[in-house]
């Protein structure tokens, strides 16, 4: 039948962006938004999940009834979920308590199993620090040795990045005619970065690409890390990915927990999109203005 698709997989990927066109300033750079929440899980991660899964199976690590563990703050997990769901694999989830109850619902809704990670230090819900994160991967390394399981590994796997190389990267040129000036993304595996910013670089070298750091944990850009606590869940854990290039940074920006909050709430109640805190995903198409950052 014409317009079905076989699966929700075949959902995953080719999101539209919307130019915010409310929030841009007059007579100023178009700032596009790249809507990856209309992805079946809700999230960009729903890309990289497929990707690693298929490429695991391509490969042989991931046999047919096998299991898949991965260290997440919900939304790889999610997307592992949806992707697993559909294909027959179990699904085990390595997070920190610190982590949206929100989220965990999801997964469970999913199918997936959760295995909460105590948070290091005093308990803070919604802020999950790098503390947090080493917890879970000593977890999530614990199980996958324990179960003979297939680890996602989302910070050093290289199909994290080819599935934004691939996809993300090469929909944003064709969405935009190739008229793209900047792009910009928070950092949190690294992937989505990473692979957009190589696949426009490819096309046009003179693209600026911004990699985006919670204000307390500008890591990557070399500076003081003082606090990787904060409300900026997924990114910011002051460490380095292992596929992450220097070469393809243009520049780095901060982002307050303030800011990010303030932003969010703006983008629903001025252009209608709900987003989280870490929403990325931004290209600025060439009108002559350097005032593309105000996104």
């Amino acid at each position: 039948m014409t317009g079905v698709q076989p699966s929700i997989l075949d959902t995953i990927g080719r999101t539209p962006l919307v130019a915010l066109k409310r929030l841009s300033p007059p007579n100023g750079a178009t700032v596009l938004l790249k809507l990856e929440y209309m992805n079946p899980g809700a999230s960009v991660k729903d890309r990289i999940a497929l990707r690693i899964v298929e490429d695991a199976e391509r490969s042989g690590a991931l046999k047919p009834g096998g299991t898949v563990v991965e260290l997440t703050s919900g939304n790889t997990g999610t997307g592992l979920a949806v992707v697993c769901a559909i294909k027959g694999y179990r699904v085990i989830a390595v997070m920190s308590e610190g982590n949206s109850v929100e989220r965990r619902r999801m997964l469970e809704a999913l199918g997936a199993e959760l295995e909460l990670v105590p948070q290091a230090g005093a308990s803070e819900p919604g802020k999950v620090s790098k503390e947090d994160l080493d917890r879970v991967e000593v977890r999530a390394q614990e199980l996958t040795r324990e179960l003979g399981a297939f680890r996602a590994d989302q910070f050093f796997n290289p199909s994290n990045p080819a599935a934004h190389e691939y996809g993300t990267g090469a929909e944003i040129w064709e969405q935009t005619g190739g008229d793209v000036a900047a792009f910009a993304a928070a950092v949190g595996s690294g992937g989505a970065f990473v692979g957009t910013a190589r696949a426009l670089k490819s096309r046009d070298a003179s693209i600026r690409c911004v990699a985006v750091e919670p204000e307390g944990a500008p890591y990557l850009a070399g500076r003081s890390v003082v606090n990787t606590r904060h409300k900026i869940q997924g990114t910011g854990y002051a460490t380095t990915p292992g596929f992450w290039d220097e070469s393809l940074v243009d520049e780095y920006l901060t982002v307050s927990d303030n800011e990010a909050v303030k932003m969010a709430r703006r983008l629903a109640r001025v252009e209608g999109v709900i987003a989280g805190f870490s929403s990325r995903r931004r290209c600025g198409l060439r009108r002559g203005c350097p005032s593309w950052r105000t996104s």
